[in-house]
């Protein structure tokens, strides 16, 4: 379920970016979908953490940030549990939080190489 153009966006994809740099998450990549035909969201944010706690501290950053910054709250989270891969659904806005070893093994920057794409800075 997309929401109409406009609704959110960049906002929130600024305050996901600064909640991953909060914590120092790794090759921090946005893909912007929008151009790209039959996706299920707008924007992907795409990083990795170098341990499960660094994984589990990035999504709690993640949260925090987002909510301060712009009120939302992901509609849906998966994998904190495990801590290898959390996807955090923010509907326009998907974030994908990778241990090391399992962020080269999706390759996701490779299956959405379509998309527009833009790098982060690796800062606190």
């Amino acid at each position: 379920m997309k929401r109409a153009p406009g609704a959110l966006g960049v906002p929130l994809v600024d305050a996901i970016i600064a909640g991953v740099q909060e914590v120092k998450g790794k090759d921090i990549v946005h893909l912007d979908l929008r151009g790209v035909p039959n996706t299920v969201c707008d924007h992907f944010i795409i990083c990795h953490g170098d341990s499960d706690r660094q994984v589990e501290s990035i999504a709690g950053s993640v949260e925090k940030v987002a909510r301060e910054r712009t009120g939302e709250r992901p509609w849906h989270v998966e994998g904190i549990q495990i801590a290898e891969w959390v996807l955090m659904d923010y509907v326009d806005v998907v974030v994908h939080i990778f241990h090391r070893d399992k962020r080269s093994y999706y390759a996701i920057e490779e299956l959405w190489a379509d998309a527009v794409s833009r790098r982060y800075e690796n800062v606190a």
